[in-house]
This record gives C-alpha cells, structure tokens and sequence, in this order.
C-alpha cells in the first residue's frame, strides 16, 4: 500500500524503478534519485490540472512576495478556480454557499473537493516553504533567474536548470524529510524566489516548475492528493 500523506516523514514502498534512458548531466544524479519520474504513460490532462492549481496555490500562500500581479494575471490565464483568486481565502464558498469550479464540469461534486484538498495541501506546504526559504543561498537563486532571462532556451534546457539548481540545494539541506517532498517542496521554494527576484519570469519559471513535477514527482503527488482525499 502507499503512504504519501502530507505529514508523513517516510514513505516505504513509494517508488518502483520503471526502466527507461537516463537523463544527461548535469541533471542525472537528482532526476535518477526520484525514480517516479519514469512514468510510463506521462501526465494527463488532469495530473496537469492537479499540478496547476498545487504550484498555484503554493506561490498564492506563501509569505511576503512580491509578485501579486504577475500571479493574478497567471490565475486568469490557467485558468484556475474563482475561489484561488480570492484574496481572503473564504475556502471558496460563494454567497450561495456553493463552490465555482470551471474544470470538470460533468463531475463538479469530486472536482470542487479535490480542488479543496489540493489547496489545503498547498496551504500547508507553502507553511513549510517559509521555513525552507532561508536555506536556498541567493547566488543559486540569481544564477537560475539569469539563466531563465535568457529567451533563446528551451523548455528542457529550463527544466535541466531548475534540476541544477536543486541538486546544489540538495547537497546541503537537511535529510530529515524524504527525498521526493524536500524535491517537491524545494522546486516550489525556488520558483517562488526566482519569481521575487523578478516578477516577469512567473510565469515561465511556473511552466517549468509543473513540468519538472510532472516528469519527476508524478506519482507521489498523485497519491499525495489521494490519500488526504481518503
């Protein structure tokens, strides 16, 4: 059985290695370490949506950032629930009472409380993500937005930075959680401070941040949001 709750220190039996190729350097030893990246049938439109709205609601709860425009601007665009977008966090209840959600409609009832766990979760990792802040040194942070100015890379050359930069996190952060949520939660953290350190990169440093979760932390997010479901 699986066990990815939020609070979990370990998570036994999490991940199975799925043969595939490796991928280059200087991403190979993070990416090879979180062996749910090799998911067979890739992400679905909704593992995509899942990821949106986790990354979403993470940059949207974390404390003192500086880019609430550039962020509103990204939520109208996803697009992501009307209740995200509201500054007081009501969760999401509506003067009816009723919960908006414009994914899923043929399915409202299981996608308005999926929408709500996922926000909680990111409520609560973006709690943690405050705490992490001060751990990632500012030269790896002003190396990575640099290297996302440049808009001759591709989304893999992003996506090979951003992998980088987290191994270099990595070799000096504490192993007192498991590998994948200090992955999960540290790829977030830098996205939120690459996108403080220049707000007009949000919206591509987010792209990268959900493709990179997509490709590597698939499954634990999936069960994540699973069993707080449960």
């Amino acid at each position: 059985a699986y066990s990815a709750r939020l609070g979990d220190c370990l998570v036994p039996g999490l991940w199975s290695p799925v043969p595939g190729p490796r991928p280059p350097a200087p991403a190979a030893r993070l990416l090879a370490s979180c062996r749910g990246c090799w998911v067979s049938n890739g992400s679905s439109l909704q593992d995509e949506r899942i990821t949106n709205l986790l990354v979403f609601g993470f940059l949207q709860n974390c404390s003192n950032y500086n880019f609430h425009k550039e962020l509103e601007v990204l939520g109208r665009e996803l697009p992501v629930p009307p209740a995200y977008l509201q500054e007081d966090h009501d969760d999401g209840l509506q003067t009816d009472g009723n919960r908006c959600s414009r994914f899923l409609d043929s399915e409202e009832t299981d996608s308005e409380s999926q929408e709500e766990i996922i926000q909680d979760i990111a409520r609560q990792l973006a709690q943690i993500g405050d705490r992490m802040d001060h751990s990632i040194h500012p030269r790896v942070v002003n190396n990575l937005a640099m290297q996302f100015m440049n808009v001759n890379l591709s989304e893999e050359d992003r996506r090979k930075h951003l992998a980088a930069a987290l191994e270099q996190v990595l070799q000096t952060y504490p192993k007192d959680m498991e590998r994948e949520k200090t992955v999960l939660m540290l790829a977030m953290v830098l996205a939120k401070k690459v996108a403080d350190h220049t707000p007009s990169l949000l919206r591509d440093v987010f792209r990268t941040t959900v493709n990179f979760i997509n490709q590597n932390l698939l499954t634990y997010v999936r069960n994540l949001v699973r069993n707080e479901m449960d």
